[in-house]
């Protein structure tokens, strides 16, 4: 497999994406183009392509200095540790440029043993939400819905406490 090319999207995109999401999940419930517009005044998105097809997508949002992975999707045909890894590497180097102190992905309830290799091989951790710190917690606790654990992957040892 060659390069994997990864770039931020615009709404110019949104057919694109929308083709991509319902031809990788054909049996999951299909997706409006209108619905994917409407998410990117809520999410940034990052879009893997390789031979100048989309072969994988990545939705994040940060607050508080952490990043919440809000998407994730790579093509069934496409190795998904060479695509995870453009696009998560992607992802984190802007993370780092906004000086986040970490990235969460909420697990599924009972998630896979399949979900929980990939995202350590990105040295991210399966962690409870109650034994994250105070401000990842409360961060946590806001947007999860029906989700006990996370994977994190934290960039700071210390903690800010006051405003950057």
């Amino acid at each position: 497999m060659g390069k994997v090319e990864i770039r931020r999207t615009r709404l110019q995109d949104v057919n694109l994406i929308a083709e991509f999401i319902n031809k990788s999940r054909p049996l999951a419930k299909h997706l409006p183009t209108l619905t994917i517009a409407e998410r990117f005044s809520e999410v940034g998105f990052l879009l893997a392509e390789y031979e100048g097809h989309p072969v994988g997508l990545l939705g994040w949002q940060v607050e508080n200095l952490v990043v919440r992975v809000t998407d994730f999707l790579i093509a069934p045909a496409i190795d998904r540790v060479i695509a995870g890894r453009a696009l998560i590497g992607e992802m984190e180097k802007a993370a780092q440029q906004l000086q986040v102190e970490a990235v969460i992905l909420f697990l599924p309830p009972h998630p896979s043993q399949e979900i929980i290799d990939f995202w350590e091989t990105f040295d991210y951790t399966r962690r409870q939400i109650p034994s994250l710190n105070r401000n990842w917690r409360e961060v946590a606790e806001e947007w999860r819905h029906d989700s006990e654990e996370v994977m994190l992957k934290a960039f700071r040892e210390r903690i800010v406490h006051r405003p950057i």
